[in-house]
């Protein structure tokens, strides 16, 4: 546990410091101006706040979203940071090609750097993304991004006090539907929390609605009701 609480404070000094990142990537490679590390160094560092993170994470991409936003809060950019990691799920999603690139192990760490440092001028992410990405790319964890995101995105709904509730159903709900929906959940959940409801579609479910939020599943779909039926009718008169 003690190893594991300084492998995370070390983490979350190189997020918290606009110098490391530069300093990480000139010990990468060369592609930084000279002009370009001395920014980052003379950047102000944030002032010292104590930031508790909303919930619980653990594991590797826990400990990296924690990180992350905790810098962020102490940045006061967590809205920023978290539409510019969500932009780049989106990117890797969408290019085959950036996603082989990221879950490439072999691709050298001074490559993995470079790369990310022109993703980062380009997309004109701030310092605490940049930060993040560089530290990916240097441990070779660029292939656990959308792990780390989708923690990272837990955290932050917490933070915002939101309840992230999926309704799987065969076709999109109507708006009437969906509002009704979330009024009943708001209402199941209580004061003080958000839902935030997420569709999905899935013609196998045959009808009926999926419900998951806050670890509970209420399946009220029509194959599950069928496979209930078909249990029912095959068991023995005598034990019904």
């Amino acid at each position: 546990m003690a190893a594991g609480r300084l492998r995370f404070t070390s983490l979350l000094r190189t997020l918290s410091s606009p110098a490391s990142a530069s300093s990480a990537a000139r010990r990468s490679s060369s592609f930084i101006s000279p002009q370009h590390s001395r920014s980052y160094a003379a950047a102000a560092a944030p002032k010292e706040q104590k930031v508790k993170v909303p919930v619980t994470m653990f594991g590797l991409s826990g400990n990296y979203a924690s990180a992350l936003y905790i810098a962020a809060v102490k940045a006061n950019a967590l809205d920023k940071v978290e539409s510019e990691i969500s932009d780049l799920i989106e990117a890797t999603t969408k290019s085959p090609t950036f996603s082989q690139f990221m879950k490439d192990l072999s691709v050298p760490a001074d490559k993995r750097t470079r790369a990310i440092h022109v993703i980062c001028e380009e997309a004109k992410f701030s310092d605490v993304t940049k930060n993040f990405l560089f530290v990916l790319a240097e441990n070779g964890r660029l292939q656990q991004l959308e792990n780390i995101a989708k923690r990272f995105t837990e955290v932050t709904m917490a933070h915002r006090g939101e309840v992230k509730a999926i309704v799987t159903s065969v076709i999109p709900l109507p708006p009437e539907e969906e509002k009704e929906l979330k009024e009943t959940l708001q209402d199941v959940i209580g004061q003080g929390k958000k839902v935030k409801l997420e569709q999905k579609i899935d013609p196998s479910i045959l009808g009926g609605l999926v419900v998951e939020f806050s670890q509970k599943v209420f399946d009220m779909s029509i194959k599950t009701r069928a496979r209930q039926m078909e249990r029912f009718l095959r068991t023995p008169i005598d034990r019904i």
